[in-house]
């Protein structure tokens, strides 16, 4: 063909090509398959192609693709043998390729290359517009989301530089992107943490690993804060890192909470430890048992060990075993809180005291929870036992010196009566020698000195009426000046035992008809037995009451009345037994003297419970005895 002709067949391919593209995008959203499909069309008719294919990449799926068109049968029947000629989409043909078939002994002419080129073109044209709206779509999505989502939002580059900040992280920081860029993102980073900070993004950034740091963050206003950052690299296709997205966490406040909360937890295992007591949580439901630092130390077990109800009942000392398990049976049954005190063996056979206090704290009925704690009282027992024996020595020291004073008293009244007798003795026998013998005289000394022998006589009398059944010489007896007598001689020993003395001593009594000493040994007694009957009581106040009033029958009453340990009913009769004795080093010899100290004096002696803890012991004389 001519050169001219040539030239002309050219134009006249590329107007229709320009045509053919323009009738494929007239829409807003041109479909790049629209124009693939468009140009093949085109070409089959343009450069007589028996065939036209295109392989390529759609643009919006991702996904290979391929188009053929085939000229009309009539057209494409001849002999002769095919030609080919190809076009690369994109520069070196990353997005696809053309090929065309036919059978003109001179295909491919040069305009036949030329026409294939351009379509070539402006298929890879419509597939870079597409990827570039697409592009965009995507950029004012991501723009759209970081600018709305309640956080500070950071993009980075491949080689790990900053390159968008939302408008959050620019307000918090009072810098743009673009002012931080080219690494002076570390000037708002504290310079205490600048090297470590590089080195982990720069080791995320080399090994394409997720990145998280925490760090003082510059604010807007110059304050330091506590900040967490973390990013994740975005891959293509090729799985080769493109971009960094990542966010920044004002994480100041919990920082400061985190450290309080260490402090607090090194106060109380500080506390604990001073204390030697230990948290416990148990919920029943699971069998779950959590135990703090000190309950390991406190059961003498590895901080590996699992806790567990078995491993605790298998410390508990075989003989408070029954009743340790069957206290936790019920309050997890029952949900009811638990105050017990019992002991532990040790692996090496050492015995502990413990306290278990633990309260219900369960929402669910049915399901109880229990939160409390264990203390070990062993050094506490001990000093309690240690301080019982010297209360006992010291109360044996006080009966000693009661005993020492009694002795004293009844010497002193045996004394007068004998240095009359002495002293009359002598004088009768002066008077006897005198020349001539005072007879007269010597009878009035004589009958002195028996009146002395008598009063003598009469104190062993009322020392041993107090064993015996031998009647005593009655006297008037106020009974509030005998109990505030002995209330007064008992008081160092009450003091000691921290027991509050309460009087009600009615202001009508009137006097009876007894035996001072007698009565007043009863009174003693009785304070002594009601002081014994407190001397392990820990859990409430120790109060001991005498009360003094008009009974029945013309009759005074006294009661005394304690918050100790009580009896057991079943033995009552029992309380008044010579050597009979509810204490562990008590001889029964007091409320059986007491009880008949009482008889003798025509009165009754009895002993009752109290509706609260304690008992109250109570006797009634009659104001004239018979």
């Amino acid at each position: 063909m001519p050169r001219a002709d040539e030239a002309a067949r050219l134009r006249q391919c590329l107007d229709d090509l320009g045509r053919v593209v323009a009738l494929a995008t007239r829409t807003m959203e041109p479909e790049p398959r629209l124009v693939v499909s468009a140009l093949l069309d085109g070409l089959v008719e343009m450069v007589g192609a028996v065939f036209v294919l295109a392989r390529f990449v759609d643009p919006a799926s991702g996904l290979p693709d391929e188009m053929l068109r085939v000229a009309h049968a009539v057209e494409a029947t001849g002999e002769g043998d095919l030609s080919f000629v190809s076009a690369r989409m994109g520069l070196r043909g990353e997005l696809g390729i053309i090929v065309v078939a036919a059978r003109e002994p001179d295909f491919p002419r040069m305009t036949d290359k030329l026409v294939l080129d351009v379509a070539a073109a402006q298929a890879a044209l419509a597939f870079a517009q597409t990827r570039l709206k697409a592009a965009s779509a995507s950029e004012h999505r991501f723009r759209l989301l970081v600018e709305t989502i309640p956080a500070l939002v950071w993009r980075g580059t491949a080689d790990g530089d900053l390159d968008y900040l939302n408008r959050r992280a620019v307000e918090y920081l009072g810098h743009t992107a673009e002012s931080l860029s080219g690494g002076r993102w570390l000037e708002v980073i504290h310079p205490d943490h600048r090297e470590t900070t590089v080195q982990r993004w720069m080791q995320s950034v080399n090994t394409g690993t997720s990145y998280e740091d925490t760090y003082q963050l510059r604010r807007a206003d110059g304050e330091y804060r506590w900040t967490r950052s973390l990013g994740e690299p975005l891959r293509d296709s090729n799985g080769q890192i493109v971009e960094w997205y990542g966010l920044i966490l004002d994480v100041d406040g919990w920082r400061h909470a985190e450290e309080e909360l260490r402090r607090s937890e090194a106060f109380l295992a500080q506390a604990q430890r001073l204390t030697l007591t230990g948290s416990i949580w148990w919920k029943v439901a699971t069998d779950e048992l959590v135990w703090s630092q000190e309950t390991f130390r406190v059961v003498d077990v590895p901080r590996t060990t699992t806790p567990s109800i078995q491993l605790v009942l298998s410390r508990v000392h075989p003989e408070d075993l029954v009743r340790v398990r069957t206290m936790l049976e019920r309050s997890a049954r029952d949900g009811t809180n638990m105050d017990f005190e019992h002991r532990l063996v040790m692996p090496d056979g050492a015995v502990k005291f413990v306290r278990v206090v633990l309260q219900n704290v369960g929402r669910q009925a049915g399901k109880p929870e229990f939160v409390g704690a264990v203390t070990d009282i062993t050094a506490r027992r001990q000093a309690e036992e240690a301080l019982n024996k010297t209360d006992s020595e010291l109360a044996h020291v006080a009966r000693v010196s009661t005993l020492s004073t009694l002795t004293a008293s009844i010497t002193h009244e045996i004394n007068q009566p004998l240095s009359g007798i002495i002293t009359n003795a002598s004088t009768c026998l002066r008077m006897l020698n005198a020349d001539p013998p005072d007879l007269e005289g010597a009878r009035e000394t004589a009958r002195r000195g028996i009146r002395d022998g008598n009063r003598a006589a009469d104190v062993i009398a009322r020392l041993r009426a107090l064993f015996s059944k031998r009647e005593f010489t009655p006297e008037p007896v106020d009974l509030n000046v005998a109990a505030r007598e002995v209330i007064a001689m008992s008081m160092a020993d009450l003091r000691r035992n921290r027991i509050n003395v309460v009087s009600e001593l009615a202001d009508d009594l009137p006097p009876i008809t007894g035996d001072r000493v007698q009565l007043q040994q009863v009174i003693l007694n009785l304070l002594r037995n009601a002081s014994d009957a407190m001397a392990n009581v820990r859990d409430r106040p120790k109060e001991l009451s005498i009360v003094t009033a008009r009974d029945t029958g013309d009759r005074v009453r006294m009661t005394v009345r304690d918050t100790g340990q009580g009896f057991n009913p079943d033995t009552l009769e029992q309380l008044f037994v010579a050597f009979y004795s509810t204490k562990r080093d008590g001889m029964g010899i007091g409320l059986s003297v007491s009880r008949t100290i009482v008889e003798r004096h025509h009165g009754r002696l009895w002993a009752e419970l109290n509706a609260g803890p304690g008992a109250a012991f109570s006797f009634s004389i009659p104001v004239n005895a018979p």
